[in-house]
C-alpha cells in the first residue's frame, strides 16, 4: 500500500504549493542517495518525488484528492506522473547547476525521462474583427470555436471507472517493449513504447460512455476575448492551454483585426481626418463641425488656409496600449471645386480674377 502524499511530505492537505515545494527540497536533500547513510534512501527519495510530482500540479492533486492513489494511477502512468513538473529549479537551488548531479536523481527508475513532457496538443488560431471606436475604448467579445477537450467524465483517462483498468500483458506494465537484434557478434537493443497499452503500462477493461476510451471529445468552448485600449492590428492575444487537447492542452491564439472606418484612417496613434470646405470658406474663413471618436466636435477653420493644410486636435487620438496618453486627431483640408456655377456666381469669380490680377 501507498502511503498518503501528504504524510510522505509531512504537510497539510490545505498545504499551499509554496509549503508543499518547500517540504520536498528539504527530504529530496536528506535522501539523496549520495548524500544519505539511510540504506532506504533511494527509495525513501523515488517515493518524496513521487509525492511532489503529484501534489504540486493542480491537476493531479484534484484527481488525488477525490480518489485517492487509485484515481491518480488509474488517469496517469509511472512516466506520465513525472511530466509537467519542474525539478531542474529545486535541484539548481540546491546543488548548483551540475549536470551530473541531474543524471544522478534520475537515472533511478522512475518509469521513463522526467524532463520529457506530455504530449502536447496543437494551438489553434482564431481571429476577430473589431471597430476603430473598440481599440479607443476596449471592449469584450465573445468567441465560439471548435476543439479537441478532455472527457470530463472519465477525466481523460478512457476507462469508465477509475479500476476499470488491467496491467498489460505485453510490457508487464512497464511501458515499452525491448526489440533485441543480433548481428553476427553483436546485438542491439531498441527499446519503444507498448504498443498495446501505448506507453501507459495499463490496458482499459471497460471504456467510458461518453469518449469510447478516448479520454476526449470534440466539443465547442468560448472565451470572453478582453480587447484592451490601443490595441493595434495584426496582434495575436495568446489564452494559455485553450487549445486542442492530447495528453496536455495547446494554446489558442486571438488574432485581432481592427475593420476600415467610413471617416477616420489611423495612423500609429493618430487618426486622420478629411474636412471638405468650399473655396470661399477656405479665404474668408469659417467654423465646422467634424465627426471624432469621442463625439462631434466644431472646430475654427481660420481665413487663408492652404489645401491639404492640417489642424491637429491634441489628445483626441487612439490610446496607446499599455500606456498613458492619447494620440492626436488630425483634420487635413480640402476644397471643392463648383462643377457648376450659376451666371451671377460666374461673374463674380471673374471679378476676383480681375482684381488679383490688377
Amino acid at each position: 500500500m501507498k502511503k498518503d502524499y501528504y504524510e510522505v511530505l509531512g504537510v497539510g492537505r490545505n498545504a499551499s504549493r509554496e509549503e508543499i515545494k518547500k517540504a520536498y527540497k528539504k527530504l529530496a536533500r536528506k535522501y539523496h542517495p549520495d548524500v544519505s547513510s539511510d540504506p532506504n534512501a533511494e527509495e525513501k527519495f523515488k517515493e518524496v518525488s513521487e509525492a511532489y510530482a503529484v501534489l504540486s500540479d493542480d491537476e493531479k492533486r484534484n484527481l488525488y484528492n477525490t480518489y485517492g492513489h487509485q484515481g491518480v494511477d488509474a488517469r496517469y502512468s509511472r512516466e506520465d506522473i513525472f511530466r509537467n513538473v519542474n525539478f531542474e529549479d529545486i535541484f539548481r537551488d540546491l546543488f548548483g547547476n551540475s549536470d551530473s548531479i541531474f543524471k544522478d536523481f534520475f537515472k533511478f527508475n522512475f518509469g521513463g525521462d522526467f524532463f520529457r513532457r506530455a504530449e502536447r496538443g496543437r494551438d489553434i488560431n482564431a481571429g476577430i474583427e473589431i471597430e476603430l471606436e473598440d481599440v479607443a475604448f476596449g471592449t469584450k467579445k465573445n468567441l465560439t470555436y471548435t476543439r479537441t477537450k478532455r472527457c470530463d467524465y472519465c477525466n481523460g483517462t478512457g476507462a469508465e471507472n477509475p479500476e476499470d483498468f488491467k496491467t498489460c500483458d505485453l510490457c508487464k506494465g512497464n511501458g515499452e517493449v525491448k526489440e533485441v537484434k543480433r548481428m553476427g557478434f553483436s546485438q542491439f537493443v531498441r527499446i519503444t513504447p507498448c504498443p498495446r497499452c501505448h506507453g501507459r503500462g495499463k490496458i482499459i477493461t471497460k471504456k467510458c460512455k461518453y469518449c469510447n476510451g478516448n479520454g476526449k471529445l470534440r466539443e465547442k468552448s468560448s472565451v470572453v476575448v478582453e480587447i484592451p485600449k490601443g490595441i493595434r492590428d495584426g496582434v495575436s492575444l495568446r489564452y494559455k492551454e485553450m487549445g486542442e487537447y492530447r495528453g496536455s492542452y495547446g494554446d489558442l491564439y486571438v488574432t485581432i483585426r481592427v475593420k476600415p472606418h467610413r471617416f477616420f484612417k489611423r495612423d500609429g496613434n493618430n487618426v486622420i481626418y478629411r474636412a471638405e470646405i468650399s473655396f470661399p470658406e477656405a479665404v474668408l474663413g469659417t467654423k465646422i463641425e467634424v465627426p471624432m471618436l469621442y463625439g462631434n466636435e466644431m472646430i475654427k477653420i481660420p481665413s487663408g488656409i492652404q489645401y491639404s493644410n492640417e489642424i491637429k486636435l491634441r489628445g483626441k487620438g487612439l490610446p496607446g496600449m499599455g500606456s498613458f496618453g492619447k494620440g492626436d486627431q488630425i483634420v487635413k483640408i480640402v476644397f471643392r471645386t463648383p462643377e457648376k456655377l450659376s451666371r451671377r456666381e460666374k461673374e463674380l469669380y471673374r471679378e476676383l480674377l480681375e482684381l488679383g490680377s490688377s
